[in-house]
């Protein structure tokens, strides 16, 4: 009897370091950079979804949404500043758990790595400068776009274009257009919207589809994908995402506007 008394010890001991370890139960099976904690990383450069606040920090939706997920999965969270055109590759190798840096999910970036729901629901649109007669993607044809790097809007621009210049953020190339470079410029019209308001001088033309934006996590940590699904899914149904949404963006686009009225 003594020794089914020491077995049984023994077993309570072991649910009780697996309740203990990882940042608490939730983080259990998930494979982290670093044990209790969310490492996630955005660009920083991508206002008013990550940008570097006064005190080196970065701020912004992207950053609100990771940070509710973070709490939800009982981890804590660590922000890294990485280039756009990187964070995929980043997420691929291991170098950080999660990219929550706006990536519309495309069947390119399905190769690399696995998406999460959907946090939010955007578009692209054509920018140009006020004097510009530009309407549509046709009337682009052979002039010069500009996009940032990593995005998908180089393909959009492709398809009437090889005079393509990339940039390092959708920001630097909306500037550009407004100092006088370039013909156009494609980026998400939340993006030209926000810079619109900061007083640069363009103007939005067509819209050029619908987009999901989502966040990347590796194949293989299912886990890790799994739980933050649920995050989302909770955040979204307690109104935390609307209310990110709006303290950012002045209005939620975090409803799918195929299931709105």
């Amino acid at each position: 009897m003594k020794h089914v008394g020491k077995g049984l010890l023994i077993v309570v001991l072991m649910f009780v370091l697996a309740a203990c370890g990882g940042g608490g139960s939730s983080s259990s099976g998930m494979k982290l950079v670093e044990d209790g904690k969310f490492t996630f990383a955005a660009s920083g450069e991508f206002k008013p979804f990550s940008y570097v606040a006064n005190d080196g920090t970065m701020s912004g939706f992207d950053i609100d949404v990771a940070e509710a997920v973070a709490k939800e999965l009982g981890l804590e969270p660590v922000q890294k500043k990485f280039k756009f055109g990187g964070i995929v590759e980043g997420v691929k190798s291991g170098r950080f758990d999660a990219a929550v840096a706006s990536h519309t999910i495309t069947e390119e970036r399905l190769k690399a790595v696995n998406f999460s729901i959907p946090y939010y629901y955007s578009g692209p649109q054509i920018f140009v400068r006020p004097d510009s007669t530009v309407q549509t993607l046709d009337d682009l044809k052979g002039k010069e776009i500009a996009v940032s790097k990593g995005s998908t809007y180089a393909e959009m621009a492709a398809k009437v274009t090889d005079n393509i210049i990339l940039l390092d953020s959708d920001v630097v190339a909306l500037e550009a257009l407004s100092k006088g470079k370039h013909d156009a410029v494609i980026t998400d019209f939340v993006t030209g919207k926000e810079a619109i308001g900061a007083g640069m001088k363009i103007v939005g033309k067509d819209m050029l589809g619908r987009s999901e934006q989502a966040i990347a996590v590796a194949k293989g940590n299912d886990k890790l994908l799994e739980e933050i699904n649920k995050a989302l899914e909770k955040l979204r149904s307690n109104g935390t995402l609307t209310v990110i949404s709006k303290r950012h963006l002045g209005e939620d686009i975090t409803l799918d506007p195929e299931k709105q009225e």
